[in-house]
């Protein structure tokens, strides 16, 4: 139970920065913060941004769930597998959204 709660600790993160990315009025990062980005219209891309921050922390909050089952259990390999895979398929999205909105 201990372990779930830090997960959700850590989901709750995600969804602050999510939160932080839909009030900002400069274009929000994902890769670095050092580097301004040229977006065409900040707020949509802000916007689809912090969308994804909340359904990334919605998704790894019940990839979390296996943590429920005790210490010990098999169920984990779900939790790390899943969360793996959806870290890479979160870089593959902001791809598309930053192709869709950056200005070259």
């Amino acid at each position: 139970m201990f372990a779930f709660c830090i997960w959700l600790l850590m989901c709750s993160a995600f969804v602050l920065l999510g939160v932080v990315s839909w009030k900002s009025k400069k274009a929000v990062r994902f890769w670095t913060i050092s580097q301004q980005i040229q977006v065409s219209d900040v707020q949509k891309y802000n916007r689809a941004v912090s969308k994804m921050w909340f359904i990334f922390a919605l998704f790894l909050a019940a990839l979390g769930m296996p943590l429920l089952a005790g210490q010990n259990s098999a169920w984990i390999v779900f939790t790390i597998l899943g969360g793996m895979m959806w870290a890479i398929a979160l870089m593959a999205v902001y791809t598309k959204i930053e192709r869709k909105y950056r200005v070259y």
